[in-house]
């Protein structure tokens, strides 16, 4: 019995730590796609990225070193309250550009910053299990269950709604289209949780969610984004050297001449 117990605890680190070094490698990847080309969505998702692998980590930590307080709230700000808002954002960001995707990365920094208030501050009903993944509604208040229920239900709403207009309104971009609905996808996968529950046990049912929704948000995020094209610096004067002379370009892209 004990041999079985550490057997199913090493599947639950060694899935939560392939999760999170998933999720790093894809905000790695994404975030250096935001240093070139500086688009807004693809900070917001590298951000969302971010937040994934934290709570696959702190799963991690909780399976392999018995769970503390500070582990479950990290993992239940990261992994249920505020990745998914993020990833919402993003979308509102690509398919809306700034002046829709500004203010909404507004209101959800802000929703972010309250909801890690209440998670630092709010009281656990009861004391956690030691390695297993306590459900938020056996140790939590209704206030940090409320944040959670209204940040994935909202933001799946809003990326199913983006998946849904890039259908309707950009059926000839088919590649943004395409992107948003394995965006879409992915979003589903991670909030499946539920239904893997019924099969496996709580920790496995979610890091198995993490390691196939992140996988499959990636290549959403790649698809929609296009392929990395780095910027050329461009110069506005051209030199040529000519017996040690620089030449401007003329009006008609060749050389001025003496």
């Amino acid at each position: 019995m004990l041999g079985r117990l550490r057997l199913v605890l090493m599947v639950h680190v060694a899935l939560a730590v392939g999760a999170a070094l998933v999720a790093l490698a894809f905000c790695l990847s994404t975030f250096e796609r935001w240093l070139v080309r500086r688009a807004g969505h693809e900070l917001l998702w590298s951000v969302a990225l971010a937040m994934f692998s934290l709570a696959a980590f702190a799963m991690a930590a909780g399976a392999a070193m018995a769970w503390s307080p500070a582990t479950f709230r990290l993992f239940y700000l990261f992994g249920a309250i505020a990745n998914v808002p993020f990833l919402a954002a993003g979308t509102v960001a690509l398919l809306g550009g700034r002046r829709w995707g500004n203010p909404t990365t507004w209101v959800v920094a802000l929703f972010a910053a309250f909801a890690a208030g209440v998670m630092a501050t709010v009281p656990l009903t009861h004391a956690l299990p030691r390695h297993e993944l306590a459900q938020g509604s056996h140790v939590l208040g209704v206030l940090p269950r409320v944040l959670a229920a209204v940040a994935s239900g909202g933001g799946a709403l809003v990326v199913f709604g983006g998946a849904a207009y890039s259908a309707v309104r950009r059926r000839a971009d088919r590649r943004l289209m395409l992107g948003n609905v394995l965006i879409a996808g992915g979003t589903a996968l991670l909030g499946a949780s539920g239904l893997l529950n019924s099969v496996f046990d709580a920790m496995t049912g979610f890091a198995v969610t993490l390691v196939v929704g992140i996988s499959v948000l990636f290549t959403g995020f790649l698809v929609a984004s296009g392929p990395l094209r780095r910027r050329r610096p461009t110069l506005s004067l051209v030199t040529a050297t000519r017996g040690g002379a620089a030449f401007p370009p003329d009006r008609a892209g060749g050389h001025q001449r003496r």
